[in-house]
């Protein structure tokens, strides 16, 4: 075994920390962690002392010598750390509300990573991201940044163009959500069908081919929608019943996120519909969260709760345990993270972030080379990824025009009158959280 690991997770008190404490547990022998520091804001005590308690039991009864400290003192942690996770939530679950409730009452979609809810949680994270870099710089300037915080991708470009850190990976849990499903469909067993996953996060495509070099896209698309019983691989979507003929011509097996650009009209009706009954996705967030906690506060629980699914993280710590054991042991895992283009998909800037599918070594991420998209999915990862520069450029320099620029591109938000308006309510409600705006 060999040097002792210093691990800092920035929003330690998130409701998902259990999750990420079980992949370190169950890794021990290949990641001899010796400290855990769960790290968050002042607002967000209460939860992490509950989270942290529960952390601590759970070492306890898997007899490992991890000591976990808790703390709100980010400086404190950081020092001389060799890898820090992200997972937090500027603003919290309130500020979520508001994304999806504002869009929502202008008839427009309201959602976490989507429109302009999305770009919402992208202004209000990226200063806070580019602080923890300059922390990072000073006190730990070896450590990779592994970030789940969303939007990932537009997080992770942020630290790349703008913190100027290279070794930044972002982790979504839905590439490896989509491989288990996936090979299980297929009758195969895992690691024995390579998936090619291309395009940004939350706008991917991907392809599969077996262990004989057989591709077997095709088979997967007629058996994932050439029927009634389509199932999203995401909580917060209600189905993934994209149309047969569509998918079969795309010749690549879309994300889940998909709906919502290939279907706006249906996912809009479907969350206004769900919105005026049931209020938003983030208000029963809210409530997993509160029954999620009251379970973490029972003295003799002391592994992850089964409830912890139905918040919508499932395989989380398979991501970014599996990414901090790659580069520790230089495992070669084959993984898709979120992580600098330098060419890797030739539609897109080299400088951009790219969710694509990497050989994960001892010096980072080593994309696989994909090439050039065809018409079919270019356009729309072209203007999506311009939304996500001019959104990062704003969130940077507080520039209205420039985020009205990224509104007025984004497919989701209304044109015009209306986008201008959802755009002020927002910088209005958030004020708190974007100072450059202000």
């Amino acid at each position: 075994m060999g040097k002792k690991l210093k691990i800092v997770t920035i929003g330690g008190g998130s409701s998902y920390t259990p999750e990420l404490v079980e992949g370190f547990i169950n890794r021990y022998e290949q990641l001899p962690v010796s400290e855990l520091w769960l790290v968050d804001v002042e607002a967000g005590k209460e939860k992490l002392e509950i989270v942290g308690e529960m952390a601590r039991r759970m070492v306890k009864a898997a007899g490992l010598p991890i000591e976990v400290y808790l703390t709100l003192n980010r400086r404190e942690a950081l020092k001389d750390a060799d890898f820090v996770t992200t997972q937090m939530r500027v603003g919290l679950l309130d500020a979520r509300i508001l994304d999806e409730r504002i869009p929502l009452s202008h008839g427009m979609i309201g959602q976490e990573t989507n429109g302009a809810g999305g770009i919402f949680k992208a202004l209000r994270t990226v200063p806070v991201i580019l602080e923890i870099v300059e922390d990072m710089k000073e006190l730990c300037p070896d450590a990779w940044l592994v970030n789940f915080t969303n939007p990932a991708g537009m997080v992770t470009e942020a630290v790349l163009r703008y913190g100027k850190w290279d070794k930044v990976i972002g982790l979504c849990n839905i590439p490896v959500n989509a491989v288990y499903q996936e090979t299980e469909l297929l009758g195969e067993s895992l690691g024995d069908v390579f998936f090619h996953f291309a395009g940004i996060n939350h706008l991917h495509w991907h392809t599969a081919v077996d262990k004989n070099g057989v591709d077997r896209t095709k088979e997967l698309i007629k058996k994932m929608y050439g029927n009634d019983e389509n199932q999203s691989i995401v909580a917060n979507i209600k189905d993934n019943s994209l149309i047969y003929e569509q998918v079969e011509n795309l010749e690549m097996i879309p994300c889940p996120y998909h709906n919502y650009y290939y279907y706006t009209d249906k996912m809009l009706a479907e969350e206004l519909e769900d919105f005026k009954e049931n209020g938003t996705r983030a208000e029963k967030v809210k409530q997993i969260e509160h029954e999620l906690f009251e379970l973490y506060k029972d003295p003799n629980l002391d592994y992850k709760p089964q409830q912890l699914a139905e918040r919508g993280g499932a395989r989380y710590s398979e991501a970014a345990c599996e990414v901090i054991n790659s580069i520790y042991n230089d495992t070669r895992k084959v993984m898709t993270v979120s992580t600098r283009n330098n060419g890797t998909i030739k539609d897109l800037p080299d400088e951009a972030a790219v969710e694509v599918t990497c050989m994960m070594t001892g010096n980072g991420p080593v994309p696989f080379n994909f090439g050039h998209f065809s018409p079919k999915q270019r356009g729309l990862l072209q203007v999506m990824k311009s939304m996500e520069e001019l959104t990062l450029e704003a969130a940077v320099t507080g520039d209205r025009g420039t985020l009205l620029q990224a509104f007025t591109m984004n497919p989701l938000i209304t044109s015009g009158d209306v986008a201008k308006q959802v755009m002020d309510e927002m910088l209005e409600a958030h004020k708190a959280y974007l100072p450059a705006f202000h």
